[in-house]
C-alpha cells in the first residue's frame, strides 16, 4: 500500500473516532481513535520491515527476505528516513548467500542515510569485510576505522577488534608467502 494511501486511512479513521466522541459514543470512539493511530504508525514504521527485522534477529534469513519482497517500490511505498534501513536489510540477506553482491546495497545504504549510528557502523562494518575479501587493505581499514568512530555505544567493538585481527594474520600469510620484496 502507498504511505500517502496509510496517511489518507489514518486520517479518515482518526476524524471518525473523534466524530463518534463528540457524538457521544466514548467507547466506540475511543477505540477507533486508537486504530487510526496504529495505522499511523505504519506510515512511520512498515509492518513488512517490522517482521522481516524479527526473523533476522531469529537468523531466519529465508523468511526475511519473503517479507522484504512483498515490498515492491520502497520509495513510493516506505518513508523516506526508512529507505536507508530498507537497503542495508536486503544488503544483510544477500550478504549470508553471496556477500560480493551485497556490497552495492550497503553503500546505497549509506548514501540514503540512517538515523542510528550502530546501524550505520554495521553498513560500514560490512564494507569492511567485503573489502578485506577482496584484498584491499587500504579500503577496509578505511571502513574499520569509520565503524570504529560510529559505533559510539560499542555495540560492535568485538568484531571490530576480530575483523582487525583477521587484518593482521593477512598480512602474516602475505609475508609469508614472499608477497613483499626487499629493494
Amino acid at each position: 500500500m502507498l504511505n500517502i494511501v496509510r496517511l489518507v486511512i489514518a486520517c479518515v479513521v482518526m476524524g471518525a473516532g473523534v466524530t463518534l466522541c463528540a457524538f457521544g459514543f466514548w467507547g466506540w470512539g475511543v477505540l477507533v481513535f486508537l486504530l487510526g493511530g496504529l495505522v499511523l504508525v505504519t506510515y512511520f514504521f512498515n509492518e513488512n520491515m517490522l517482521v522481516a527485522q524479527y526473523h533476522l534477529r531469529k537468523e531466519n534469513s529465508d523468511e526475511a527476505e519473503k517479507w522484504l519482497l512483498k515490498i515492491t517500490d520502497y520509495e513510493k511505498q516506505l518513508a523516506k528516513g526508512q529507505w536507508g534501513y530498507y537497503n542495508m536489510l536486503i544488503g544483510l540477506i544477500e550478504s549470508r548467500k553471496a556477500p560480493m553482491k551485497s556490497e552495492k546495497y550497503f553503500k546505497k545504504a549509506l548514501s540514503l542515510g540512517m538515523t542510528m549510528s550502530h546501524n550505520t557502523a554495521l553498513a560500514k562494518l560490512s564494507l569492511a569485510g567485503i573489502a578485506m575479501a577482496k584484498r584491499n587493505k587500504r579500503e577496509a581499514q578505511q571502513y574499520l576505522s569509520e565503524a570504529a568512530k560510529d559505533d559510539k555505544n560499542k555495540l560492535l567493538a568485538d568484531q571490530i577488534k576480530m575483523m582487525k585481527s583477521q587484518m593482521a594474520q593477512m598480512d602474516k600469510q602475505q609475508v609469508q608467502r614472499g608477497g613483499y620484496r626487499n629493494f
